[in-house]
């Protein structure tokens, strides 16, 4: 119609299911790495695989736990105590029993994504928490834990050699959610979702030394 302007259709919001559905596709190939290759490097970063399985693990809790008090808080994560096992290594508040091997510590992560996944769904959409990259909604943290699940089972499957590439749709739904900073058109899905969070290089986009995502509503 004369006068009226064309907008891009908004992506559908992102749900608990879709943080189930990653963490679920995010365990399912874990499972199939190798029992002794879990002390290898996960990819790019400083921290071996199993490090950074429970680094994985511990942000799924930490969102959580955000979201669990009646009155979340705005001014701060809720006090849990964080350690580091080895120098060097990610500050988690949980760890998983060492003894227990590798299929103990994707039970570690199938429960605190779990926990996440429960607290999304029955929080009220209008609760408010916080997060150093942005006062979020449930909504914003299911993001979050799905940017943490994908990016960080792309840094360990890099260390374990696996393949790994999620479906499109998230990649999409949460890349409009938390970087609207990122253009869609640069790649594909995933592609820019590596490259928004520093994992690569694109064709005319060197790779990014900083980023962060907007977790706001």
């Amino acid at each position: 119609m004369p006068g009226s302007s064309e907008t891009s259709p908004r992506p559908s919001p992102v749900t608990a299911d879709d943080l189930g559905l990653a963490v679920r596709l995010a365990v399912d190939v874990l499972r199939t790495a190798p029992p002794d290759a879990w002390d290898g490097r996960a990819g790019a970063l400083e921290w071996d695989c199993w490090e950074t399985a429970e680094h994985l693990s511990d942000d799924l809790f930490a969102y959580a736990a955000q979201l669990g008090p009646a009155t979340p808080p705005l001014d701060g994560e809720v006090p849990f105590v964080w350690e580091s096992r080895r120098p060097g290594g990610p500050a988690n508040a949980i760890h998983a029993d060492r003894t227990a091997g590798p299929v103990g510590l994707l039970r570690v992560l199938e429960a605190s994504g779990a926990l996440l996944v429960a607290m999304v769904r029955t929080a009220s959409p209008h609760t408010r928490a916080y997060h150093v990259f942005g006062t979020a909604d449930p909504e914003g943290f299911a993001a979050m834990g799905i940017v943490e699940t994908l990016v960080h089972t792309h840094d360990m499957a890099e260390g374990l050699g696996l393949g790994w590439e999620p479906p499109a749709g998230l990649c999409t739904r949460v890349l409009a959610r938390l970087f609207p900073d990122v253009p869609a058109t640069i790649a594909e899905p995933w592609p820019t979702l590596l490259w928004a969070t520093g994992r690569i290089d694109l064709p005319g986009h060197p790779r990014r030394t900083t980023w962060r995502w907007d977790g706001t509503p």
